[in-house]
């Protein structure tokens, strides 16, 4: 099991159902954020509007700083080098918030 918080920042990709969405995003509370993204808190956003609620992939960081310059290398890749990074922890593309948070 993966921490799933950390006391600066996170950055993460989210995908709707079908995995045909990816958004990258980044938080200083991950256990907050994701569920602000399936109850569509904006229902006006990106994610609200193509319905990314389903988290494949994060990585913990100690600062925000760190996280968002995370957030923004990963934001420049071509959506194939995203894939690769998602499957190298997460082959199956399983939900790992619902999957984490329950174990934590």
């Amino acid at each position: 099991m993966r921490p799933i918080y950390a006391k600066g920042g996170s950055t993460y990709i989210i995908t709707n159902r079908p995995n045909t969405v990816l958004y990258t995003g980044v938080t200083s509370d991950l256990i907050i954020r994701i569920p602000q993204h399936i109850y569509k808190i904006r229902p006006f956003a990106f994610t609200a509007k193509y319905n990314c609620d389903k988290l494949v992939y994060y990585e913990c960081f100690e600062s925000i700083e760190a996280a968002i310059k995370r957030e923004k290398q990963i934001k420049g890749w071509v959506r194939n080098k995203k894939i690769t990074l998602i499957e190298s922890v997460n082959p199956k593309w399983e939900d790992l918030f619902e999957k984490d948070v329950k174990l934590w």
